[in-house]
C-alpha cells in the first residue's frame, strides 16, 4: 500500500494539532479561579490560624489594649509578641477569639531585636494548645501572606497582601532582615502572626514605615526562621543579649565622604556615652570605623550583624580610622564588674519620705499639642501624652468630658485630672480618647529605629 508525502504530513499535522489543544486547555485550567473545595480549604485554614491569636491588655484596672500575639508551636507553653507591646510590664492579660482570659507571665524579653515571650496556660482539656507551625519554605517575593491580629484594637481582623521584600534592614542598629509586605497593618497590629495561605507562620508583625503613625503601603515582619532562633535562645536562656554601647554614629556616605576625603563606607562617631562600652573601647569624637574582626563595613547595617557575631567571643577588634592611620579596638560587651557605677550615674542622699511634686495642671501646649486657628492639632510632639493616647495631626478635639469645646475654649483649658476627649478625625469619624498626662507614657503607638533629631544618626 502507498502512502504518499501529503497522507504523512497530514498525519503529522494531526498528532502537533492535538498536543497543542492539550497544551492550550491544560494552561487554561492553570488559569482558571481556585475551585470552591481550594478556597474552603485555604479559608479553614486561615480560621485555624485564628484560632492561635490573642489579644494583649494590661493587667491592671486601666485595662489598656496593647497589641497582639499569637501561641508558640505545635504544642504550645508561650505566646510571642513584640518586646515594645508589653513594655516593661511583668505580666499582661491574654483574650482569644473566643472571649476566653487568661493573665500570661512576660518570661523573657529582647528589647532591641523587639521579642517578648509569655507563659500560657493549659487548654480547657489540660493538655497544650496547639500554636502556630512555622512555614518549612522561606518566603519569597510574591507569596501572599495574612497578617492577623488586632489593628487598632479592632481584635482578630485577617488583612491581605504581599512579601514585596525578603531582607530589609529597617533599623541599621538591629541585626534582622524584616520581611516587608503590603498586608494592612497598624497601630495594634504589632506582635501579630503574618501566616501564608496554608497558616502556617512567616513572621511577625513589627513595625510600619517611619513616617505615618498609619499604614501606608509598607509592613515589616522578623522572618519566622530569625523568630524561631530568638524565641528559642530566649526560653533556653542562650541567646546572647545584644548590648547597648553607647554609641552614636552616622554612615560615612557620599557627602560625607567628600568631606572628609575618604571612600563612601564605615561609619563616623558622633559622640559616646561617658561609662558606655564605647568609650570603654576608647571610640572618641570623629573616628571612622572602617571594620570588625577584619571584615569591612560595606554598608551602614553591616556593624549591627558583625557585632552580633562577635558576642559569643564576648570582644571585637574595631579597625578604626583617627588622625589619617588606622588603629585596632577592643571592644568588650561588658563592663568590668567592679566598676558598680556602669553608666557614670551619680548618686546622691536623698530623703525616702520626701514625695515628688505633683504638676497640677497642665494645657495642651504644655502637653505637646499645638492647635492651628481651626481648632484642628497642628503639630503634635513625639513624646506627647497626646500621641500615646491617640490624638494625631489633623484631629480636632470637640469636647473634654461631654463638655462641647471651641477653638478659644481649648486654648483656656486646664487640665488638671485624666480628661475623655471627643475626637473628630480628618475624615469626618468620631472617637473618644483617654488623656491622662500623669498616667505615663504606655500607650500604643509605632515603632521606629530613626533618630528624631537628626534621622542619619544611628544609636547602638
Amino acid at each position: 500500500m502507498m502512502i504518499s508525502m501529503t497522507d504523512t504530513l497530514g498525519a503529522i499535522g494531526k498528532r502537533l494539532w492535538r498536543r497543542l489543544t492539550m497544551a492550550a486547555l491544560l494552561g487554561l485550567m492553570l488559569a482558571l479561579p481556585p475551585t470552591r473545595s481550594a478556597l474552603a480549604e485555604g479559608a479553614a485554614a486561615l480560621d485555624d490560624a485564628m484560632e492561635s491569636v490573642l489579644a494583649v491588655r494590661s493587667n491592671d484596672g486601666a485595662d489598656r489594649f496593647l497589641g497582639s500575639a499569637s501561641l508558640w508551636g505545635d504544642e504550645a507553653g508561650v505566646a510571642v509578641t513584640n518586646a515594645h507591646v508589653v513594655g516593661e510590664a511583668d505580666e499582661v492579660r491574654l483574650v482569644d477569639r473566643h472571649g476566653n482570659e487568661e493573665t500570661g507571665l512576660v518570661i523573657a524579653r529582647d528589647t532591641v531585636r523587639d521579642v517578648a515571650v509569655i507563659s500560657v496556660g493549659p487548654g480547657s482539656d489540660g493538655k497544650p494548645r496547639r500554636g502556630l507551625v512555622i512555614s518549612p519554605d522561606l518566603a519569597g517575593l510574591g507569596l501572599a501572606v495574612y497578617a492577623l491580629g488586632a489593628p487598632l484594637g479592632v481584635e482578630f481582623t485577617l488583612t491581605e497582601g504581599l512579601v514585596s521584600a525578603e531582607a530589609r534592614q529597617v533599623d541599621v542598629a538591629v541585626p534582622i532582615l524584616m520581611l516587608q509586605h503590603d498586608a494592612a497593618v497598624n497601630p495594634g497590629s504589632s506582635g501579630g502572626p503574618l501566616v501564608d495561605a496554608q497558616g502556617r507562620l512567616v513572621g511577625m508583625n513589627s513595625q510600619i514605615a517611619d513616617g505615618s503613625r498609619m499604614f501606608v503601603g509598607i509592613a515589616y515582619a522578623i522572618p519566622a526562621q530569625d523568630l524561631d532562633r530568638i524565641v528559642t535562645g530566649l526560653i533556653e536562656e542562650t541567646l546572647a543579649p545584644f548590648p547597648s554601647l553607647g554609641l552614636k554614629a552616622r554612615p560615612v556616605d557620599r557627602k560625607v565622604g567628600a568631606m572628609l576625603g575618604l571612600d563612601p563606607h564605615g561609619l563616623l562617631v558622633d559622640g559616646t556615652v561617658k561609662g558606655g562600652l564605647a568609650e570603654a573601647a576608647g571610640l572618641k569624637p570623629g573616628d571612622v570605623i572602617l571594620g570588625v574582626n577584619g571584615t569591612a563595613i560595606a554598608q551602614p547595617g553591616d556593624f549591627a550583624f558583625l557585632l552580633e557575631a562577635a558576642l559569643e567571643a564576648g570582644e571585637a577588634r574595631l579597625t578604626v580610622l583617627r588622625d589619617g592611620g588606622e588603629q585596632d579596638l577592643t571592644l568588650v560587651f561588658a563592663l568590668p564588674e567592679a566598676e558598680e557605677n556602669a553608666l557614670g550615674i551619680k548618686l546622691r542622699d536623698f530623703d525616702a519620705k520626701a514625695q515628688p511634686e505633683r504638676i497640677a495642671s497642665y494645657r495642651l501646649a504644655a502637653l505637646g499639642v499645638i492647635l492651628g486657628e481651626d481648632g484642628r492639632v497642628k503639630e503634635i510632639t513625639e513624646n506627647s501624652p497626646g500621641l500615646f493616647a491617640g490624638l494625631g495631626r489633623g484631629d480636632r478635639i470637640l469636647a473634654v468630658n461631654g463638655v462641647e469645646m471651641d477653638a478659644a475654649a481649648l486654648e483656656a483649658l486646664e487640665i488638671v485630672e485624666a480628661a475623655m476627649l471627643r475626637v473628630e478625625a480628618p475624615d469626618g469619624s468620631t472617637r473618644h480618647i483617654f488623656l491622662d498626662p500623669w498616667g505615663g507614657a504606655d500607650g500604643v503607638r509605632p515603632v521606629g529605629g530613626a533618630n528624631v533629631l537628626d534621622p542619619s544618626v544611628i544609636v547602638f
